[in-house]
């Protein structure tokens, strides 16, 4: 009898320290990786790299590629959805349509890399993202640039620093408002390409890259960075993609100068 009140008594310290250890972290964060066209082979590193950031800044995070997660009931107890490496058509309407309710409630949304080649048809998610992508050259280095100082993450970056990644071209603006963290400059590589009878020129003068905005009730960040696997084992972009959830799953973070 001793025994099984022990065994009893044990189990349930167990379970109330979970509980604790649950309730003491910052915020809860749904990292969603389904693809429906190009799988980037990074999606293994990336996914191990938010957890990594979940642990050293202590978030919780959840990481599915199935859909069904998108509704309401299940969607309540994150603060945050990251889209990581998503493409294409990736939620129904039901879907997408508890996904506008977690925005509208408060919540935020974080786009990483082809976050922007995703959902090209509903247009409430590529206001949120901003832009779309159009086409990238082939990977190669290049300047990027700090163009705001304001939000959280890139307080170690230099004001420009080599970078190499896929750089992405992107249509115009989807709404206006978006503010502009990174950007990287055209006359450090080559932004020509050709797929056939799509083709690219570049941006010209101002090639954004990272960007922010209040939206639709909640928040929402979108780097372009992160194609290469290497990428997540970086420290400052690492920060990067740490500042931009702090600020999208608590609304803090920003600086007034």
């Amino acid at each position: 009898m001793r025994r099984q009140i022990a065994l009893s008594l044990a189990l349930t310290c167990a379970l109330l320290c979970t509980a604790i250890s649950a309730q003491a972290q910052q915020f809860n964060v749904l990292l969603f990786t389904k693809t429906n066209g190009w799988h980037h082979e990074s999606v293994n590193e990336g996914v191990t790299a938010v957890r990594e950031l979940a642990v050293r800044h202590h978030f919780s995070v959840d990481w599915h590629e199935d859909a069904g997660i998108f509704n309401d009931e299940k969607l309540k107890k994150y603060q945050a959805v990251i889209f990581l490496l998503t493409t294409g058509d990736i939620l129904n309407d039901e879907q997408q349509a508890a996904m506008e309710r977690f925005i509208r409630s408060g919540k935020g949304f974080v786009g990483v890399h082809s976050a922007s080649d995703t959902e090209y048809d509903w247009d409430w998610y590529t206001k949120m993202v901003g832009r779309t992508f159009h086409i990238h050259p082939v990977i190669q280095t290049a300047e990027l640039t700090v163009t705001n100082r304001k939000f959280p993450g890139v307080e170690r970056m230099p004001d420009r620093f080599l970078w190499t990644d896929e750089w992405y071209e992107f249509g115009a603006e989807r709404i206006k408002g978006l503010n502009y963290i990174l950007a990287v400059d055209e006359q450090t590589f080559d932004p020509k390409v050709s797929w056939g009878e799509k083709k690219g020129e570049g941006m010209g003068k101002f090639h954004p890259i990272a960007w922010y905005h209040d939206y639709d009730g909640g928040r929402a960040f979108y780097t372009a960075l992160g194609h290469l696997p290497a990428t997540y084992s970086d420290a400052l972009f690492l920060e990067h993609i740490y500042g931009g959830l702090y600020w999208a799953a608590t609304g803090k973070g920003l600086r007034k100068k």
